[in-house]
């Protein structure tokens, strides 16, 4: 035996093809979102952007189901650009009016979402966060304003459970049917030092423990220990070294569909692979009998697939169509 494979706890959480999901959170929400969405899963991914701190991804929660949430006040503006503290860069606007109503589009639409969702999942990306000097109000992102306006900090546990568990039962209170994952993502926050690299994901290691421990609907995914324990080669990190390979997130979404997906969904990956596949390949030759034949055929696979799984594949059929001649 030359490696430590990561053992996931059975669950009965059977998560269907048309169960509606929703990820917020660090890189990894949008990773499995991301393949989710792939294999025709319901699925909103990532709606606020990028949120590393679980405060921050607290308070958007709770603004999703409905307290309170101050959002002009929380508008800066930088180079002609306005952006939110709540929120990733990549939500910003240079129009203060526009980028109010696009935050409040994103809170509908994840209301929306989340109120008949089966699943939420939230990533832990590190429990190192700025707070603003004059109010002390913990931003989810600094968007590059002078270093002076912010102080740093190592979040306490005590302060992410407090967080935590208002959040949780306002996300009970607003969907009692719901049932969410709490993973640490395992990419390294070197800019940090990897002693309070570590220090921080101790942390937020304890904090998604503590969740599970008080509440059976919580579930733990280890994709960090299995990243940092069975996939512990280099081979497995991109060029920074500190990012998974599209190998290592494959392998992590293996793990989380054979634990998490019910049987007819983990069926219905491979025919769809095979579909993609189809869709993507672009011939030499397309005119050519044989291909426009390969065409045809798998526009019936994938109507068949439909009926079969109950799915829309109305896009991928118009994009076949195109490639047709006659």
């Amino acid at each position: 035996m030359f490696r430590t494979e990561v053992t996931i706890p059975a669950s009965d959480l059977n998560l269907s093809l048309h169960d509606k999901v929703v990820t917020i959170g660090s890189c990894f929400a949008e990773v499995i979102g991301t393949k989710l969405k792939a294999y025709k899963g319901n699925v909103l991914v990532n709606p606020f952007g990028t949120i590393f701190n679980p405060i921050s991804v607290c308070r958007l929660l709770q603004a999703v189901t409905g307290e309170p949430l101050d959002l002009e006040q929380s508008l800066v503006q930088r180079d002609g650009i306005w952006y939110s503290y709540d929120l990733h860069s990549s939500l910003s606007s240079p129009s203060k009016d526009e980028l109010l109503q696009l935050i409040t589009q994103r809170l509908v639409q994840t209301r929306e979402q989340l109120k008949e969702a089966k699943l939420l999942i939230i990533t832990f990306g590190t429990a190192v966060s700025y707070k603003l000097t004059d109010t002390g109000t913990i931003v989810a992102n600094c968007h590059k304003l002078p270093a002076k306006q912010f102080s740093r900090t190592l979040l306490t546990i005590e302060e992410i459970n407090y967080s935590l568990e208002a959040c949780y039962q306002a996300l009970k209170t607003f969907n009692p049917e719901l049932q969410t994952i709490v993973t640490v993502s395992p990419v390294r926050h070197v800019k940090e030092t990897l002693p309070t690299n570590s220090v921080s994901k101790s942390i937020l290691r304890l904090a998604a423990h503590d969740m599970t421990e008080r509440h059976q609907d919580v579930l733990y995914f280890p994709a960090y220990e299995i990243m940092l324990d069975d996939l512990r080669d280099y081979r497995f990190y991109g060029p920074d070294m500190l990012h998974p390979t599209p190998v290592a997130e494959d392998y992590i979404w293996q793990k989380f569909a054979t634990a998490y997906l019910e049987p007819r969904f983990q069926e219905f990956i491979p025919a769809w692979e095979k579909i993609r596949r189809a869709i993507t390949h672009r011939p030499f030759h397309p005119h050519t009998e044989a291909h426009q034949t390969f065409i045809t055929k798998t526009i019936a696979q994938l109507q068949q697939l439909s009926d079969n799984y109950n799915i829309s594949t109305e896009s991928e059929e118009r994009e076949l169509r195109r490639q047709l001649t006659t």
